[in-house]
């Protein structure tokens, strides 16, 4: 027997926060996310030192899936970030640069981590009151009425994303996509529970992004040689359809470790043809004009079916099955025994397509909940990034039907929340504290140092070394360029705050993000022209960024709470 090696002992670190190395590494995560925040964010490469795969990205479900963080406090942030992104889709950025800043700003309060957890978590109660409450100065209402907030939504989340490589014509055409793709999903008929459809994302990579399209059912890829071996249907009524989930190709499935029994001089391979060629039977006799088979589909039954007049399509793949299952209306069979009637599914219309240099076969259905949209980028980076986009817009108007708010983005919610707060923990602060045993001047740093984790994650926004100021009315966010002259005149300099929605032409003062001025009272009032015609407001998900605020406090309260971090080194 070799020798063995002596167990190691575990290894057990106090205080890992106080380490040079961990604070290191968190302040070079934290300029990664940061430079990859908002519209004009830094792309990342990320790749193999052995080559392979490259992802170009600012998003953060990919950097953070790609990242390789070894210490586990780090770990815990990285995590709880990824698990919110699988929940919502957006706001990952935010909750990911909140929760750094929400850590470095607690250790220079020289608090105890007890005292900033337990005010931490007060001053996030108070926002989220503030978020959902009818007298927040930074929510609209979404009118399914109209389609201007849903497309402000949707284009804010595109402009975020610079990989997509969109200009604005472009942004403009996917968005309205997007959201007819939405809207298809949605059930004409609904009752007091909506159950809604799902989108199904078409690769078309080469093309113009304006030639992207949504067309109402289901698109199936085929080659155009397969194509041109099938038949045209041509009936009047609906064409009857069966789903296969199972193989029709005549293998056997694996018996383990039984034994399979076979008569002297049977043929295993002429008696699986022979039981397909019964299953074909069946289906002639039961006026079926369409197979799809998720797996293979034996050529000789293909070949039969065909002769027929019964178009056969396999290898649609795990993906297409729910939907092809919703759109025809059938229940996929898992056998190729005798099959029951009730099995079978109609569709309207079976057609073929083509877009580039691609051939379709398009599903189309009476009244079904799925679309397909077809996507073109002029390269596989760029597309795989507008793919992963149209995503999140997808999911994030779903959130939209749950909870009909938006959030004004463009860094004017943070600074509007950072000057609410820091009004109520100077004017009001009993409706803050409890009896917890704090005291109004903990509160103070505490919510200073929240206040700053807040504006700091607002000027994250500007990469281009301009200059960021928060009027002291509404305490919205503005941005001046960087090669401005010495100021003169702030309504000279200044057009539109980061959200859109007010003009600097209005009576208002400023004052630079990191300059200390007299706590206000933001003002709550929107203007009667919010949602107008010509709206262009940048909106965030209320759902995805209250979730997110939620998830960056919780989680910079639990790394702040670690004592010991004790690896096993075996």
């Amino acid at each position: 027997m070799s020798r063995l090696e002596a167990k190691k002992p575990s290894l057990c670190k106090s205080e890992p926060l106080t380490s040079d190395t961990v604070r290191a590494t968190l302040s070079v995560l934290k300029g990664v996310l940061t430079s990859c925040y908002g519209p004009s964010g830094r792309l990342k490469q990320l790749h193999n030192g052995l080559g392979g795969y490259v992802c170009t990205t600012s998003q953060s479900s990919a950097l953070l899936s790609n990242l390789s963080v070894t210490h586990p406090a780090l770990k815990i942030l990285t995590t709880s970030v990824q698990n919110h992104v699988s929940c919502f889709s957006d706001c990952g950025l935010f909750t990911a640069i909140l929760c750094c800043n929400l850590i470095e700003n607690a250790q220079k309060t020289d608090l105890t981590p007890t005292t900033v957890i337990k005010l931490n978590k007060h001053l996030l109660s108070l926002c989220t009151n503030y978020l959902k409450s009818e007298a927040c100065g930074c929510r609209i209402p979404v009118d399914f009425s109209s389609t201007q907030i849903l497309l402000c939504l949707v284009r804010s989340i595109l402009r975020s994303k610079p990989a997509c490589m969109l200009i604005r014509k472009e942004v403009d055409h996917i968005s309205a996509l997007i959201l007819r793709a939405f809207l298809l999903t949605i059930p004409e008929n609904t009752e007091d529970h909506i159950i809604l459809g799902k989108s199904i994302i078409v690769p078309l990579k080469g093309q113009k992004v304006t030639d992207s399209t949504v067309l109402p059912g289901i698109l199936i890829e085929m080659s155009e040689v397969q194509l041109m071996r099938m038949l045209p249907i041509k009936k009047s009524s609906a064409l009857k359809v069966a789903l296969f989930c199972t193989s029709l190709s005549g293998d056997f499935s694996d018996t383990g470790e039984g034994t399979l029994v076979v008569s002297y001089r049977m043929s295993l391979e002429n008696a699986a043809l022979d039981q397909l060629l019964n299953l074909g039977r069946q289906l002639i006799s039961d006026h079926v004009d369409l197979v799809l088979c998720q797996k293979v589909i034996h050529p000789s039954l293909k070949q039969f079916l065909s002769i027929h007049h019964v178009i056969a399509i396999d290898r649609v793949g795990v993906a297409l099955m729910e939907p092809l299952s919703k759109v025809t209306g059938t229940q996929p069979i898992g056998s190729i025994g005798s099959i029951s009637p009730s099995s079978y599914g109609i569709v309207k219309e079976l057609c073929t397509a083509k877009f580039g240099s691609k051939h379709f076969f398009h599903l189309i259905p009476n009244e079904a909940t799925i679309c397909s949209l077809l996507l073109c980028n002029r390269n596989d980076t760029a597309w795989d990034e507008l793919k992963l986009t149209c995503q999140t817009a997808l999911h994030v108007l779903q959130l939209t039907i749950k909870e009909p708010w938006a959030l004004l983005g463009g860094g004017c919610t943070e600074t509007h929340l950072a000057a609410f707060i820091r009004y109520k923990a100077r004017n009001e602060p009993e409706s803050i504290l409890t009896d917890d045993g704090c005291t109004q001047a903990e509160l103070q740093l505490v919510a200073e140092a929240f206040c700053s984790a807040l504006l700091s994650l607002a000027g994250s926004l500007e990469h281009d070394g301009g200059e960021i100021v928060t009027d002291i009315k509404y305490g919205h966010f503005w941005s001046i360029q960087g090669d401005c002259p010495s100021v003169v005149n702030w309504p000279d300099l200044l057009s539109r705050c980061g959200c859109g929605l007010y003009s600097s032409q209005e009576e208002l003062s400023w004052s630079f993000l990191r300059s200390s001025c007299h706590p206000f009272a933001p003002q709550s009032c929107l203007p009667h022209e919010t949602v107008g015609p010509d709206s262009n407001l940048t909106l965030d998900c209320l759902t995805a960024k209250l979730s997110g605020l939620q998830v960056a406090v919780e989680t910079a309260n639990l790394i702040l709470d670690l004592s010991y971090v004790i690896e096993d080194k075996n």
